[in-house]
């Protein structure tokens, strides 16, 4: 007989892993010589975990946090329907933003307990 599968962390844990993944996140991002130019920008779509900038180069990255991989690694929940509205959500952002001339990217971050794995252009 195997095991049931792990019950989720309540609503406040979970809340408190993904801000701590976050605040990781952006700190390898600062390290590495980006200005966190957003933190959870929000618009009816979604939204957007960190929005980064560096020389000529936007960053939209997703982080995903997890304490085991129990349900798969982190980087497995970005999935192609995700990818999809993270692309709407950075579209919308650049509407509404003044950010010419600048290449976009989209990364993310993929954090398992304490290991931290920055997929740079993951889609």
């Amino acid at each position: 007989m195997t095991p049931p599968p792990p019950v989720p962390p309540p609503p406040n844990r979970r809340v408190a892993l993904g801000r701590d993944g976050e605040d990781r996140a952006a700190a390898w991002y600062l390290a590495q010589g980006y200005q966190i130019v957003e933190r959870n920008w929000r618009s009816r779509l979604g939204e957007l975990d960190l929005v980064c900038a560096r020389h000529n180069v936007l960053v939209f990255c997703e982080v995903k946090a997890r304490r085991t991989d129990h349900h798969g690694a982190p980087a497995e929940a970005v999935t192609r329907s995700k990818q999809l509205r993270l692309r709407r959500l950075a579209a919308e952002y650049l509407d509404h933003h003044t950010c010419g001339g600048h290449d976009v990217r989209f990364d993310v971050v993929a954090i398992l307990g304490p290991t931290l794995n920055v997929i740079e252009g993951a889609f």
